[in-house]
C-alpha cells in the first residue's frame, strides 16, 4: 500500500540535534552546580518535552530545580540550537522525492513550537509542509494522538492512509492511538527493539529504505 501523506517527528528523525539539546542542558545544570552528562546519554533523556528533560537531566532530590534548569537550557539553546544541528544524511533527498510524489509532508514534534518553525525554515524551508506543530500549539504531547488526528483533519485523510514516521517508542505508540501506520527508524536516537516493543508496523535504517517504502511502486 501506499500512502498519500507522512508525518515526521523532527528530533532523530528529520534532524540530529542530540549534541545542541545535551549541551543546553549541560550548560544549565553547570550554572545550578549540578552533574551534567555526556552527550548520548541523553539519547534516553529527550523525546518527551522540555519539562521531563530537566527532571531527568536532574538528580532525583533536585527536582525542586527544574523550572530554573528549563529556563536556562532554553535560553542557551534558542542561542546554539543550530551550532551542530543538522538533517540526517539522506533526508533531504527522501523529502525532494516524496515532494516530486505529491506525497503530502507534515511535522509533529515536542519540541517547543517556535524551535520547531525555525529548525522546519533554516534546515527545510526549500520542502513544503502542509502542517508544523510542536510543543505549545494547543494540542497534547505525543504520545496522545491529538495532534496526529489534527493534522490528518488539517489534511482531509484518513488516519489509517497516512504514514507516521518517528525513532521513538513516543511515536509508535501515538501512530498506533492514532491509528495510522506506524514507522520506526534506526538512526535516531532510541533502538530497533523499543521500535518493535512499541508497535513499529515497519522499520527502516536508511532514509532510501524509507523512501522506497513510501513511494512503493511509484
Amino acid at each position: 500500500m501506499t500512502y498519500p501523506a507522512a508525518i515526521f517527528d523532527l528530533d532523530g528523525t528529520l534532524a540530529d540535534t542530540l549534541r545542541d539539546l545535551a549541551d543546553a542542558t549541560n550548560w544549565g545544570l553547570a550554572e545550578l552546580g549540578q552533574p551534567t552528562h555526556p552527550v548520548q546519554a541523553y539519547r534516553l533523556m529527550v523525546g518527551e518535552g522540555r519539562n521531563v528533560l530537566c527532571q531527568r537531566a536532574l538528580p532525583s532530590d533536585r527536582q525542586d530545580l527544574t523550572p530554573r534548569l528549563e529556563e536556562l537550557m532554553t535560553r542557551y539553546y534558542g542561542e546554539h540550537c543550530f551550532d551542530f544541528t543538522a538533517p540526517y544524511p539522506g533526508i533531504e533527498e527522501l523529502l525532494k522525492a516524496l515532494q516530486a510524489a505529491n506525497i503530502r509532508m507534515a511535522v509533529l514534534s515536542n519540541k517547543p513550537q517556535p524551535f520547531v518553525d525555525l529548525t522546519i525554515e533554516k534546515l527545510f524551508g526549500a520542502f513544503r509542509f502542509d502542517a508544523v506543530c510542536g510543543e505549545g500549539a494547543g494540542i497534547a504531547r505525543k504520545p496522545d494522538p491529538a495532534g496526529a488526528l489534527a493534522i490528518a483533519e488539517k489534511l482531509d485523510l484518513p488516519p489509517a492512509t497516512i504514514a507516521y514516521v518517528g525513532d521513538t517508542w513516543i511515536d509508535m505508540e501515538t501512530a498506533v492511538k492514532a491509528g495510522m501506520f506506524a514507522i520506526g527508524v534506526t538512526w535516531g536516537f532510541r533502538d530497533r527493539r523499543e521500535l518493535e516493543d512499541s508497535g513499529a508496523q515497519a522499520i527502516v535504517d536508511t532514509p532510501a529504505d524509507l523512501a522506497r517504502l513510501l513511494l512503493g511502486g511509484r
